[in-house]
């Protein structure tokens, strides 16, 4: 008896057994890599790094902070911040009304003299200067703020904020000194004739030039200093030129 030939597989059936044992293993390894990230692509994209936020720098004399670019510059309303803002000689705080402050507002004040309900609750130094500083509280109308003062320097820095406490802490936190630049100082420094040949001399202490303008008035006594510029905050380097508008 004769047995059956036993069937010798074609080349052409083995390849294609191989084909389709690939295409299998590649379906799975799709079927893997989309799991595993959660999208068609296979590619995980990286997280967005922010944009450093752009800054300025204002102070008086050596002392300065610095504040992001896009806050304004007393933006006020009755000595209340509006938005985001530096206060710097703000001739709003001079008027009074009752205005809540807007939720989520931060800003910076600089004063020349500590503000009111100040209180030294511990002391350090900033680059060598010795500094006070007022722990940061918040009110029952959830605004906060603290304040950092420089006696020897006569500046004083006062931030407040609708947004949190921690946002005032890390305002403050910028104060530094620089040798090397000069904010143009306020007038308040001055006694209540508020003397341009005073004010002069404090510029020029400070290693700045000095160029007299003058207007007439009939309200303010002559020698009386109405305006500088630039205008009291700006950083300016050593022998730079301030104009002292005052009454003749």
């Amino acid at each position: 008896m004769e047995l059956p030939r036993t069937r010798t597989p074609r080349r052409r059936d083995v390849l294609a057994s191989v084909a389709a044992v690939t295409t299998v293993m590649a379906v799975i390894g799709v079927i893997n890599v989309l799991s595993s990230n959660g999208s068609g692509t296979g590619i995980t994209t990286p997280e967005p790094t922010p944009e450093p936020i752009a800054m300025r720098m204002v102070g008086f004399g050596h002392a300065v902070i610095a504040v992001p670019k896009a806050w304004g510059t007393n933006a006020s309303r009755c000595g209340i911040p509006r938005r985001d803002t530096v206060l710097i000689d703000d001739p709003a705080a001079e008027s009074y009304c009752d205005l809540p402050r807007p939720p989520d507002v931060d800003s910076v004040e600089l004063g020349t003299s500590p503000p009111s309900g100040y209180e030294v609750d511990e002391t350090f130094t900033v680059n060598g200067v010795p500094a006070e500083r007022r722990r940061t509280a918040c009110g029952t109308d959830d605004v906060c703020w603290g304040a950092v003062g420089l006696p020897s320097l006569h500046v004083w820095f006062r931030a407040s904020s609708s947004t949190s406490a921690g946002e005032v802490d890390q305002i403050l936190a910028r104060i530094s000194i620089l040798p090397d630049r000069v904010g143009v100082p306020s007038v308040r420094l001055l006694d209540e004739s508020r003397s341009g040949t005073a004010y002069a001399k404090h510029l020029q202490e400070l290693g700045l030039k000095t160029e007299f303008r003058t207007r007439t008035s009939v309200v303010y006594k002559p020698g009386r200093v109405v305006s500088v510029s630039p205008p009291s905050g700006t950083l300016l380097s050593p022998g730079e030129t301030v104009v002292l508008t005052v009454i003749k």
